[in-house]
């Protein structure tokens, strides 16, 4: 039974996903492109609100992965293909792995399964409005210009800027996140002292 339901909420979740792909590309004469950037913004989208709404942290975690893996879909298809990987190997490789092994690492094993920190929903509910508003005035007074083409950028000439030029950033960076990471663990994992005593 359980199985069943499973399988239904993937069919409807799958059903919300593709449905404004299908729409831009039937009714509005959007290309195929359209309608595959339509689904991944959406995607992104049900992820990012399962992300905060969610109790389970291990499942915000995973569904985080599936934010950050549209949000790479949607720069391949415009063409970003270095903007991509780079999104793939550094946000969904290492960052969320690195916070999922962080989670599993540092919970006390007769700590809730649940997150506690719930009562801040109001408050961040009204902050997202405000960006959300912000983002929709700066959006409305910009003046886009069209570009006849998807522009699509050269991956061997960044690449070369990248590896050749900077490095040294890239390495201190990996070097900072590590000493972040390390004394993170380290932190949650002190004992207290008062604990020994009796």
């Amino acid at each position: 039974m359980r199985a069943w339901l499973y399988l239904i909420a993937a069919a409807v979740a799958g059903g919300v996903v593709t449905t404004p792909g299908i729409l831009v590309f039937l009714f509005f004469g959007g290309t195929t492109e359209d309608a595959l950037l339509a689904s991944l913004a959406t995607l992104m989208l049900a992820a990012g609100l399962a992300v905060v709404t969610m109790k389970d942290i291990i499942r915000c975690g995973l569904a985080m992965i599936v934010c950050f893996l549209s949000l790479a879909g949607i720069y391949a298809v415009l063409g970003a293909t270095m903007v991509a990987a780079t999104q793939v190997l550094v946000y969904i490789g290492a960052i969320s792995v690195l916070i999922l092994f962080a989670i599993m690492l540092t919970q006390d094993k007769i700590a809730p399964s649940r997150l506690v920190f719930q009562t801040q929903a109001l408050p961040a509910a009204v902050a997202a409005i405000i960006l959300a508003v912000l983002v929709g005035v700066a959006t409305l007074g910009t003046d886009w210009h069209e570009v006849g083409h998807r522009m699509k950028v050269g991956t061997e000439a960044l690449a070369r800027v990248l590896f050749d030029q900077y490095v040294l950033p890239f390495e201190v960076v990996s070097v900072l996140l590590l000493a972040a990471v390390v004394g993170g663990v380290f932190i949650a994992k002190r004992e207290d002292p008062s604990e020994g005593e009796i």
